[in-house]
């Protein structure tokens, strides 16, 4: 485990950067998320709302525009119990939007004695620090798409989080004109295929992968869902979207058949491979860059079902 050492660090540093993101720049925010401190960031504790507080001042240092109303926690009830989501846009050249997801809520602490801590540092701290990560990338960049980053709460009780945002009237502008949504789901781990890859769920049901790996750079490579069988695509945040008919996928590095950290209190920094992690952030921000309405606009195939 991890104590929160790097929060003060992370809250009042000002971060500067030509391009690429730094290894110590995602170390700072996983741990963090993943740290003792935030027990697991089980939804409906103090400890979810620090961690959504503590994503919102990460989307302030990126100088990330409010998705609507004067913040960037968005509210949201669920059988009388309020949580937030957390929201950020960055205007790019055009008014087509890319989206960045991930969720931030793990499933809390257990009763045994020892250590009974479920910090989710794949599950889904990755996730969380891929996506700022993306964000920081291009905070001093304009890049041809407008980006929206969406850190989802409530996905371990049934996608509560994204299920609302999803359904946002405020933010149907933005859901309009967005061309695709990445959702990245544990990305820790070195894939089955080796570094710099990443796995699609879903991907016989759009051409968002083939679109993408036309124009990756540095060998980054988007494989097919290994788990097809699994109904991975309809098992995650992105599913909330789908059902918007976006073009929503996950994307992850874990191999499922191997990963015995999944819900389990060893998923912790100790599993975390930060090399791969920040070149997987930075190789996918020098695609984006490559990315236009012209060259990327994916499409869904006639086997998707959005109800």
């Amino acid at each position: 485990m991890k104590k929160l050492t790097y929060l003060t660090l992370s809250l009042f540093s000002v971060f500067t950067f030509a391009q690429d993101v730094s290894k110590e720049r995602v170390k700072t925010i996983l741990s963090t998320l993943a740290s003792d401190e935030m027990r697991g960031r089980e939804i409906w504790t103090p400890e979810n709302e620090n961690a959504a507080n503590y994503i919102a001042t990460l989307f302030k240092e990126n100088n990330l525009e409010y998705c609507t109303g004067n913040s960037y926690l968005i509210p949201f009830e669920y059988k009388g119990k309020k949580a937030y989501n957390v929201c950020g846009v960055k205007k790019g050249k055009t008014d087509k939007y890319l989206g960045f997801s991930g969720h931030f809520d793990h499933i809390g602490t257990s009763n045994k004695s020892g250590d009974n801590i479920y910090n989710g540092a794949d599950d889904d701290a990755s996730g969380i620090t891929t996506l700022v990560g993306i964000a920081d990338y291009f905070k001093n960049k304009k890049p041809d798409f407008s980006m929206v980053f969406m850190a989802f709460n409530g996905e371990e009780k049934g996608m509560l989080g994204s299920r609302a945002i999803s359904e946002d009237k405020n933010l149907d502008k933005i859901y309009n004109n967005m061309t695709a949504l990445f959702n990245f789901e544990m990305v820790a781990t070195e894939s089955q295929w080796g570094k710099n890859a990443l796995y699609m769920t879903g991907d016989g049901f759009s051409d968002l992968d083939e679109l993408f790996n036309k124009n990756a750079v540095n060998g980054l490579k988007i494989n097919a869902d290994p788990y097809a069988r699994e109904q991975l695509f309809y098992r995650s945040d992105n599913v909330s979207f789908v059902k918007k008919k976006i073009i929503a996928h996950s994307f992850s590095t874990v191999d499922m058949s191997k990963a015995t950290h999944y819900h389990h209190e060893n998923d912790d920094v100790n599993i975390v491979d930060f090399d791969n992690m920040t070149q997987i952030i930075n190789n996918f921000g020098k695609t984006l860059e490559k990315l236009n309405p012209q060259n990327f606009s994916p499409k869904y195939n006639d086997q998707v079902k959005f109800n």
